[in-house]
Parts: structure tokens; C-alpha cells; sequence
């Protein structure tokens, strides 16, 4: 094992920047990860917006990481060996002494790390990590395949199954980016009628050939009325953090439906209480998953041919990655890999 490894650390003027550290030592209960992969999400340009800029050292953002255990910490769980292929996701491993851990709502635990936030990420050939926090990953899946299912995939599945909704119920997708691209298949996989709401018709073939069973296009029609047309939508799951563009499709929610809500806008959600009391309609948020949710995601994703769409970049364009990611310009995901041959492992 080399004694440094490459990072892209959050530099002045919150600016990416390609830096040398030394290897570090995993402490108890904690592993050291050879980074393989790591997706560039959404909520990487909010961490690097908000970084301290006084952290020393400054942060490492990314949370949609896989790579192989390279050594281990004292008390690490017998699972996992050296050379395991692993992921970590946004929860950076529960702390198994919380009230939520106690009662095995891991993924709400509040005492655990928001991994590319509260500490370095994935935008590095290592990385420490929790145990606790530890996905497997499948041999059926490529690194740069699995890295965003650990946060886009894990999401939209825990929230399509939250929903409420069953085999043969209608089902709309509102925003078709980064994580509405896999709402789209995990929906046409768990047999909704899949209604996909998105803004102009250029994303309309996509979404159609990710699974879509209508296309509706905010910008020519009206989404509730159509989604009426239809008998209304059991549930309706939004990824975007416009709470105007929600509310304008709330009106199309069966009674006793639910509105999923996974996009975080900084403006409050309109939603008239006497619309929710008289037909007992739900609103509720969803967060990403545990770690053995995360591997039902996977293997769900394995058994059903479900598969991110990605471009591909290397570690040292990080900082082009998130401005595409940031622009939109972006083919709903970008991974970045350590394929130089200077991974600190060799």
C-alpha cells in the first residue's frame, strides 16, 4: 500500500482542488476503503457550498462511493474482510445507541455522519468509513453502475415503497433527472401504470424508454387533469424542490394516496388542509435507506435489470463533474473513477 492517495478537496473560493494525503489508520469499528467509484448527486454541490472554510484538513465531498476494504479497525464486524467490495452511501453508519437504533430505524439515526459533509467523501482514491455504514456490493454489478444506486437508487426505491401504492395503480414521477430516471424503472419493475411529469418534450423518449407508460409534458398540458383522466395516481413521488410545480399536481392524488416527497426545496409546500382531511390524503418525506435496505436496493436492481444512466469522468475533473451536474447538462448521472493506476492499493 502506497503511504499517500489523491483527493479533491474543497479549496478556496469553494473550488475543487487535487491534493496528496497521507493514508490514513482506521480506527475501532471503523474500515479503510480503496475508492473504485464515487457518483457526483445533487446534494455534493450543496456540501461543497456550505463547507466550513476553516476545516483543516478542508473536506472531501462524495457520498455515492464503492470501492475494497484495504484494512480493517479494531471491533469491525467479522463480515467484512480485506478485499471486500463495498459501498457507502449519504448515512455514514448508525451508532447502534440512539432511540431510533434501538428501535431499528437505522437509517433515521441522528448520531451517525453525512458522509461527503460531516466527513470526507468519496472524491478520493481512500476512504474511511464506518462499518455500520457498509453496503455489499453484488459481483453482478460494475462499480460505476452500483455507486449511484447507493444514493438515487436506495432513495426512489424506499420511497416508491413507502407509497402506499400496488401492482396495477397508477404511479407519477414528477421530475425526470438524476433520481427520477430511476423512480421511472423501479416503478415499471414493481408493475405501476408509470406516469412520468417532466418539464418539455426532450426528455419525453427517455423517459418512455426507462419506463413510462405516459409522458406528460408540463410545459403543452396539464399533469392533474390528465392524471385524472386516468382515475387519479395512488401515489405521487416528487424529486424536484419546486413546491409550485408539486402543488400544481397534488390535485390529480387519489383519496387515502400519498404524496412522496424526496426533492428539499427552500420554499414551504403549499397543501390545503381541508383537501388532505376529506379524502384522508397523506403527505410524507423519505430518506434514503439503512445499509441493508441499500442492499435490497441492489439486488432488486440486479434481479430486475435496473441500471443508472451515467457519464464517466476521472477523479481529477471532479470540479468540471459537479458544474455539469450543477447545470443540468449532465446524462442524469456522473461517477467518477480512480482508473489512472495510481489508486493508493496498488
Amino acid at each position: 500500500m502506497k503511504s499517500s492517495y489523491r483527493a479533491m478537496q474543497v479549496g478556496q473560493g469553494r473550488k475543487l482542488e487535487l491534493v496528496e494525503r497521507p493514508v490514513p489508520t482506521p480506527e475501532s469499528g471503523e474500515v479503510l476503503i480503496a475508492v473504485e467509484a464515487c457518483g457526483v448527486c445533487g446534494a455534493d454541490a450543496n456540501d461543497i457550498d456550505r463547507v466550513d472554510p476553516a476545516l483543516t484538513p478542508p473536506r472531501v465531498p462524495g457520498h455515492e462511493v464503492v470501492g475494497r476494504i484495504v484494512a480493517l479497525g479494531a471491533n469491525t464486524p467479522s463480515i467484512w474482510k480485506v478485499g471486500s467490495r463495498v459501498g457507502v452511501g449519504r448515512l455514514g453508519g448508525h451508532c447502534n445507541e440512539c432511540s431510533d437504533c434501538r428501535r431499528g430505524r437505522f437509517n433515521l439515526c441522528r448520531k451517525q455522519p453525512v458522509v461527503g459533509s460531516a466527513c470526507d467523501g468519496g472524491y478520493a482514491e481512500m476512504m474511511i468509513a464506518r462499518a455500520t455504514g457498509l453496503v455489499s456490493i453484488p459481483k453482478e454489478l460494475l462499480s460505476v453502475e452500483a455507486a449511484p444506486i447507493l444514493c438515487a437508487g436506495i432513495a426512489t426505491f424506499n420511497a416508491l415503497k413507502k407509497s402506499g401504492a400496488e401492482a396495477g395503480d397508477t404511479v407519477a414521477i414528477l421530475g425526470i433527472g438524476g433520481l427520477g430516471h430511476m423512480a421511472l424503472q423501479y416503478a415499471w419493475k414493481m408493475g405501476f401504470r408509470v406516469v412520468a411529469v417532466g418539464r418539455g418534450a426532450g426528455i419525453a423518449m427517455d423517459a418512455m424508454g426507462l419506463g413510462a407508460h405516459r409522458y406528460v409534458d408540463t410545459e403543452r398540458e396539464n399533469a392533474a387533469e390528465i392524471l385524472n383522466a386516468l382515475g387519479g395516481a395512488r401515489a405521487i413521488l416528487t424529486t424536484t424542490g419546486n413546491p409550485t410545480a408539486v402543488a400544481a399536481l397534488m390535485p390529480a392524488l387519489q383519496p387515502d394516496g400519498r404524496l412522496v416527497v424526496l426533492g428539499i426545496g427552500k420554499e414551504p409546500l403549499q397543501v390545503s388542509t381541508g383537501y388532505l382531511v376529506t379524502g384522508e390524503r397523506h403527505v410524507i418525506g423519505s430518506i434514503t435507506g439503512s445499509s441493508y435496505e441499500n442492499e435490497k436496493a441492489l439486488d432488486f436492481s440486479v434481479l430486475t435489470g435496473v441500471r443508472p444512466l451515467i457519464e464517466i469522468m476521472p477523479l481529477e475533473r471532479a470540479q468540471e463533474a459537479v458544474e455539469r451536474m450543477r447545470s443540468g447538462a449532465a446524462t442524469f448521472r456522473i461517477v467518477l473513477t480512480m482508473e489512472d493506476g495510481t489508486n493508493a492499493d496498488q
